[in-house]
């Protein structure tokens, strides 16, 4: 799998993180191929793999619009039309035409990935902007968007039965960034996922209930 642009070890989560972990789940994406059941559930959620990756897709879309105001909303999302194409499906603005085939879904997801990726680069360190979780700057959105990707492919490729297996220094900077109170002394990846309620590790039971913390260290 690609090791694009990554940053190694500690340090702020950039743009060079997103691009990493979106053409990472990309690239597994492409490896599952058309025949893998695309709506066979997606892990322990109850959305199928194609509508956890649009809905993957919509987070990244929408993070990179939360940036791109003149102005960004302080108290809001800007305001798109979310939508459910079934009852208990994820409510997106994106959606990916099934006509165009497990390729065009993982188009949709490169596509929105390098919006966040390029809106990252742009963005000034001065900018906040709403996120439910905390008033957040271009590195807070960027890590969401990492966080959103890492888990949520863990989710599909244990629907689609492929391998799944991020980079330790992306999973430590965004456990840094947003998870301030996580464990430090496990392995990383674990650690992502029992923060956000995906499993167990050593002395620490799964979690039922978890959140994350958008806005930087100093404005919590």
């Amino acid at each position: 799998m690609p090791e694009a642009n990554r940053v190694s070890g500690p340090g702020p989560v950039t743009a060079d993180d997103v691009q990493y972990a979106v053409r990472l789940a990309v690239a597994a994406l492409r490896g599952a191929g058309a025949a893998a059941d695309w709506d066979a559930n997606a892990g322990s959620l109850e959305w199928s793999c194609r509508e956890t990756i649009e809905h993957l897709a919509d987070d990244l879309f929408a993070y990179a619009a939360q940036l791109g105001p003149e102005q960004p909303p302080s108290d809001t999302e800007v305001p798109f039309v979310w939508r459910a194409e079934r009852s208990g499906a994820p409510a997106n603005v994106i959606f990916a035409d099934r006509g165009a085939g497990p390729a065009g879904l993982v188009q949709v997801l490169d596509a929105c990935g390098g919006l966040l990726a390029a809106m990252v680069r742009v963005t000034p360190a001065t900018v906040r902007a709403h996120h439910v979780f905390g008033l957040s700057d271009a590195e807070g959105f960027a890590a969401m968007g990492v966080v959103e990707t890492l888990v949520h492919m863990y989710d599909v490729a244990d629907g689609l039965g492929v391998e799944w297996a991020p980079d330790a220094g992306a999973c430590d900077r965004v456990l840094a960034r947003l998870f301030p109170d996580a464990p430090t002394g496990s392995d990383r990846w674990p650690t992502l996922l029992w923060a956000t309620g995906r499993g167990e590790i050593p002395g620490h039971a799964r979690l039922s209930q978890w959140r994350w913390y958008g806005a930087p260290g100093g404005e919590r």
